[in-house]
């Protein structure tokens, strides 16, 4: 079934303008969907969100996407140094990796309350804009160990970007932003539903769901660094 389904959007890559970008954007989101490194995205922006506090829908919507930007700019500086180097598209080696599975651990210990960090934005003064760039840094660190599950889903889409970035740029482009539309959208609807559902359950940052939807998705993102280390073996 998962393999028709890569054929089809393989051969769409390879139709008309719209059916090109639209088989982009869906490599975008099968990215999320199916790669377990890209996957932990999830519990680390819902986890990060639940540490805020009481917050707007726009502004949880803001954070997500920030954060999707964040993990965006990364994976494309990595892959332009990575590919100038002659190395494989993505590939940051065993540091890079190592890295970002410190940085889950954490972040994982923070949202089970074992240590503190000074990003916590409803409590800090001038917050407007501290939740905003403690979300982008969080993104640009976590987009450093996604080099290598990134590329592996963008290769179809970056096969026909080559080969037709030099008689149509347009529809290079398009694919490229198509693809990085896809990538962010799962974060973002993952992280806006977040609020939604709190709105629903009528959640505070101190109350008992919020508290233990936060500690779970701490104990998420230590599984996940733990799989980063384990995929590097």
């Amino acid at each position: 079934m998962i393999e028709t389904i890569f054929n089809s959007l393989s051969e769409l890559l390879y139709g008309n303008f719209w059916l090109a970008t639209f088989s982009a954007f869906a490599w975008g989101i099968l990215s999320i969907l199916l790669s377990p490194c890209h996957l932990s995205s999830i519990p680390l922006i819902v986890g990060f969100l639940s540490s805020q506090g009481e917050i707007s829908l726009k502004r949880t919507f803001n954070l997500s996407l920030v954060f999707a930007i964040g993990i965006l700019i990364t994976i494309a500086i990595i892959g332009a140094i990575t590919l100038a180097m002659g190395r494989l598209m993505g590939d940051v080696g065993k540091i890079g990796t190592y890295l970002v599975a410190v940085i889950f651990f954490v972040v994982g210990l923070y949202l089970l309350d074992v240590i503190r960090l000074p990003w916590d934005g409803a409590k800090m003064s001038g917050t407007k804009y501290k939740g905003l760039l403690a979300a982008l840094v969080l993104g640009l660190i976590f987009g450093i160990g996604l080099g290598p599950c990134a590329f592996a889903f963008m290769a179809p889409v970056l096969g026909v970007v080559f080969q037709v970035s030099s008689t149509d740029m347009i529809l290079a482009i398009s694919l490229l932003v198509a693809f990085s539309i896809g990538h962010a959208f799962v974060i973002v609807l993952a992280g806006t539903l977040t609020k939604k559902v709190q709105k629903y359950l009528n959640w505070t940052e101190n109350s008992k769901v919020s508290r233990y939807i936060k500690k779970t998705c701490g104990v998420l993102v230590i599984i996940a660094g733990i799989y980063l280390i384990y995929n590097t073996f």
